[in-house]
């Protein structure tokens, strides 16, 4: 059997069907050195327990689990799917120890993530290195700088895989494939298709690789598709990260303790709606939606040590006057905007850990969690863009991972998981760790299932 890309989710199907005896073949577009597609930025995924384990504090239960999807999607999802990742969520992390992937101890602070999300040690590198290392010791034929230029479907049936290694052509005829290669978030051309001339301002936070040919190739051939084009996990991140591959170090964390304002210096979207796991990968399409797709985070020197800072200083003066300048915001409605939203905030018990009572009143938009005035200098601004993670657009698959087309069947030896399924999930919003849950999970499911087909 063949597996079209080495993140999480390849791995994690290439491993499940070498262990069912299978040969496998894993093809990688990107070199050795950027192996992995996005799981390399990752830190950690999502997984339901009943009770307290050693990398994560308290219960966080199925029933839980399930409620926060349905709430950051506000039900736009497949409940028989979404059901299945939540269930499976636990065997996957447990399974990933047995790989010899190694979590650390439960991480607190205002991330909120403690009870709910178990953190790879050493990060998403540390845990490619680990389930490559156990691919590599089973035996698992793994290519390098490989491109899947095409698949040849006939009657539902993946029968010849057309491709480049190296720069020279190739074709195979596999017995199974399972397609876990992500969305098209760093393909320009794609992008502004479904974006317009903004597309030109968004940054892609993870691997240039992702250019969505194996997606657009099925879809072209009849597979059904599943999601809003316009629908992605993006990030507010810091406007000064690099077009490409910036990573977890340029993602700011400052929102839900600042005022937000656009270009013309005016709020646009209650910052403290609920805990940042919950809302963050929504602001990257807020930020979208403003003028030159940028937008500015403004804070005091109360709140600088409430978050995790970006790679790159936060802008700084003593007046909001000079900040202006700084940010090359008009200086009278920036004031005039913190202005209001200081008269607007209403006396409360500050706490970032909790929905706390710090709001404020007869303001639009609202802030309805951890409103303080800010008046305490120095000044801070971050600047924001929309960094995004990957596409929600993707092809629709049935509980064993298989694709299915148009026209109501399923494939036979095709399958699909991770960034180029998650849609089935993730019809909009995210929960922190979900991607990398959702992954895995369909990730085993494919691998487990590609066996049935692979002589």
């Amino acid at each position: 059997m063949v597996v079209i890309g080495g993140g999480h989710a390849g791995m994690c199907a290439a491993l499940t069907a070498r262990q069912q005896g299978a040969h496998v073949v894993l093809l990688e577009k990107a070199p050795r050195h950027m192996r992995g597609g996005n799981t390399r930025h990752t830190r950690n995924l999502r997984t339901q327990h009943i009770k307290s384990t050693a990398t994560m504090t308290g219960a966080y239960t199925v029933d839980e689990y399930f409620h926060d999807i349905m709430q950051v999607t506000a039900g736009n999802t497949n409940e028989t799917l979404a059901r299945l990742v939540v269930d499976e969520s636990e065997a996957l992390m447990q399974w990933l120890v047995a790989q010899g992937v190694d979590f650390q101890p439960s991480l607190s602070g205002t991330l909120n993530l403690d009870r709910t999300n178990a953190f790879f040690l050493g990060g998403g590198c540390a845990l490619l290195n680990a389930l490559y290392l156990r691919a590599e010791s089973l035996g698992i034929e793994i290519f390098y700088d490989t491109e899947v230029t095409h698949l040849a479907i006939h009657e539902h049936t993946c029968q010849t895989l057309l491709g480049n290694h190296n720069n020279e052509s190739f074709e195979l005829h596999p017995g199974a494939v399972v397609a876990a290669c992500g969305g098209f978030q760093a393909n320009g051309d794609w992008m502004r298709q479904i974006w317009g001339p903004a597309a030109d301002n968004f940054l892609i936070r993870g691997t240039p690789y992702n250019q969505g040919q194996v997606l657009k190739n099925l879809l072209d051939q009849g597979a059904q598709p599943v999601g809003d084009p316009k629908q992605c996990h993006a990030v507010a991140i810091d406007a000064r990260a690099p077009k490409f591959d910036g990573g977890i170090v340029t993602r700011l964390d400052c929102v839900c303790f600042s005022v937000v304002v656009n270009r013309q210096a005016q709020r646009f979207y209650d910052e403290g709606e609920d805990f940042w796991p919950k809302r963050y990968a929504i602001w990257g399409r807020l930020v979208a939606q403003q003028t030159d797709q940028i937008a500015y985070a403004i804070f005091d020197s109360k709140v600088v040590n409430n978050f995790m800072p970006s790679i790159y200083p936060p802008l700084r003066a003593d007046t909001l006057g000079e900040l202006a300048q700084q940010t090359n915001l008009p200086e009278h409605q920036l004031q005039r905007t913190i202005e209001e939203f200081n008269q607007a905030v209403t006396s409360g018990t500050y706490d970032p850990t909790v929905l706390d009572d710090c709001s404020t009143q007869d303001l639009l938009p609202t802030k309805s969690h951890w409103a303080l005035p800010i008046d305490k200098p120095p000044f801070m601004a971050y600047p924001l863009k929309p960094g995004i993670t990957f596409t929600y657009l993707g092809v629709s698959v049935d509980h064993l991972a298989r694709v299915m087309f148009t026209d109501g069947k399923h494939a036979r030896n095709l399958f699909a998981a991770g960034e180029i399924m998650a849609g089935n999930i993730l019809g909009q919003g995210y929960c922190a760790g979900t991607g990398m849950t959702i992954g895995g999970v369909f990730g085993r499911i494919a691998g487990y299932q590609a066996t049935c087909h692979t002589p």
